[in-house]
């Protein structure tokens, strides 16, 4: 989730332009005496300039890309940091200042407020979650006793990736998708397999939150990050990111183009931990400053270098070189070590990665939906800068981006049978889930439409059977995220019937990861 015409600025001028600037900024951003190792850093990240800013432009025609920003740091500074595009088409030039959101490389945030709760002796790594949550429950009495706080953000909790995350589009909200893990079916053993899910960190965030004493999550990195680092442009919600003079606009992509779509409170915001922060280029270098420094930041420890490293312990692999710890990437190269996470939402895409053993971050952020561009820009720029073989990320991520696309087209189309197409009006009725709770499921000429609890409607478009396509309705608080998701379905409705021919329920089965979920007639 290429062409390759664009290698170069369209005008010699403009990429002269672009040149001095970062060169300035190399230059005047901090004029202590640095140790060699750091010079020759440097000195390396101002030979790239121009080969980055081609790549850059390559990549952003390739995916066709409005807006992007990218920061590097080294020797505790921002030694580059540049905006290129606009912050929406038509619009006015996106800068290091524009606010962006950042998706999952929120869960980096996550990881270090649980190290320092542990710092404070107020969260144990191995402590029982049933201790900490009394509500918490898995489908596997033995893994829902066995379950620690290292899991929680550690990607091996044997569900589905993505599990329930389709719950959240549908505008159940955080406290309901963390107790309907009680009903997810393992798809393998725990602690066995990588499978990214982002329901387990908001179960994280209300224990942090908890155990620091404080009413939210939010507040609690506010108070331990984002004033000590002075991110005063970083925030939490759709309104903020909307309110700011200086934010991008998002736009999902699709192959044939991107399109601009509006802010939802639904997502990411209401995931929470998982991926809520709004922030720019010149607010994250200080985050990445303070994770070279092992915890300190300016003289000051805001968590300790042990606890700092719990968090990039590996934990589970994911390929032969790359394990996920916890909130972060952790992957061997040639050349070294490097620690990142990217983060995409369905308008926005971010990168942040360091070489920790160089001594280097790099940040990108992008106003598209993250179907490679930030990983592949900020990929190279590392391999570039250790000095690995050179590899086109953005050819390759590209290439994978559009046969997503294509396999998740295939995926929602229904299912043919081989039966006689139901009749509709058997269909109606009440039903009952045990994760969204009550539906209602009406006829609507050719085909039916299902209303949720939470007042999302979902329209099931006739298949052959007892199969249908589903989709969201745009309407209401559900308008935003329907625009956001576009016009794919979201997943197939199978209907069941009983023995006797009765209609039994239906199962949705998310296009996401193949969850279903069960409705019940009553």
């Amino acid at each position: 989730m290429i062409g390759t015409d664009g290698l170069a600025m369209a005008a010699t001028g403009l990429r002269q332009k672009l040149l001095v600037l970062a060169l300035g900024a190399i230059c005047t951003l901090g004029a202590a005496p640095v140790a060699s190792a750091d010079e020759a850093m440097e000195r390396r990240i101002e030979e790239l300039v121009p080969a980055l800013w081609a790549y850059i432009d390559q990549g952003m025609k390739a995916f066709d890309n409005p807006g992007l920003a990218i920061g590097i740091v080294t020797s505790d500074r921002l030694v580059l940091a540049q905006g290129f595009g606009v912050r929406s088409k038509g619009g006015v030039p996106v800068d290091t200042k524009t606010v962006f959101q950042i998706g999952s490389t929120t869960k980096a945030f996550l990881a270090t407020t649980m190290a320092i709760a542990a710092d404070r002796d107020k969260l144990a790594w191995d402590a029982r979650i049933v201790d900490l949550d009394s509500d918490f429950q898995m489908k596997d009495p033995w893994v829902t006793s066995e379950f620690r706080v290292f899991d929680l953000l550690a990607q091996r909790s044997g569900m589905p990736p993505s599990a329930n995350d389709v719950m959240g589009m549908l505008g159940v909200d955080q406290a309901g998708m963390v107790r309907a893990m009680r009903h997810v079916e393992p798809v393998s053993s725990f602690r066995s397999t990588f499978a990214y899910t982002n329901v387990t960190h908001m179960l994280a965030q209300r224990i942090v939150a908890r155990q620091l004493g404080a009413p939210d999550w939010e507040t609690v990195v506010r108070s331990e990050i984002f004033e000590p680092l002075g991110m005063a442009d970083s925030s939490f919600t759709a309104e903020a990111i909307e309110a700011a003079p200086n934010h991008a606009e998002g736009y999902r992509w699709a192959p044939e183009g991107t399109v601009e779509v509006p802010f939802t409170p639904i997502f990411p915001y209401g995931f929470g931990a998982a991926g809520s922060i709004n922030s720019t280029i010149e607010n994250l270098a200080p985050w990445v400053r303070l994770h070279l420094a092992n915890g300190t930041f300016e003289g000051r420890e805001l968590v300790s270098a042990k606890n700092l490293a719990v968090t990039k312990t590996p934990r589970i692999g994911m390929s032969d070189s790359v394990s996920y710890a916890m909130g972060w990437v952790v992957q061997s190269t040639p050349n070294g070590r490097v620690v990142w996470h990217n983060g995409g939402t369905t308008a926005f895409g971010a990168y942040i990665g360091t070489a920790p053993d160089k001594d280097v971050g790099v940040i990108v952020l992008t106003n598209e939906t993250n179907v490679g561009l930030p990983d592949a820009i900020g990929a190279w720029t590392l391999d570039r800068l250790l000095g690995n073989p050179e590899v086109d990320h953005v050819a390759e991520r590209l290439k994978a981006a559009q046969a997503a696309f294509a396999a998740e087209e295939k995926t929602t189309e229904a299912s043919p049978a081989a039966r006689p197409a139901a009749a509709l009006a058997s269909l109606a009725g009440d039903y009952d889930s045990p994760s969204f709770g009550k539906a209602a499921v009406t006829q609507d000429g050719a085909g039916l439409v299902v209303e949720l609890e939470t007042g999302a409607k979902l329209t099931l478009e006739a298949g052959d059977g007892w199969a249908f396509s589903v989709s969201l309705v745009p309407e209401g608080r559900f308008a935003g995220i329907a625009a956001n998701i576009g016009p794919t379905p979201i997943g197939i409705a199978q209907f069941e019937v009983d023995k006797d021919g009765a209609v039994a329920g239906f199962r949705f089965i998310s296009v996401d990861n193949g969850q279903p979920y069960t409705f019940a007639r009553q």
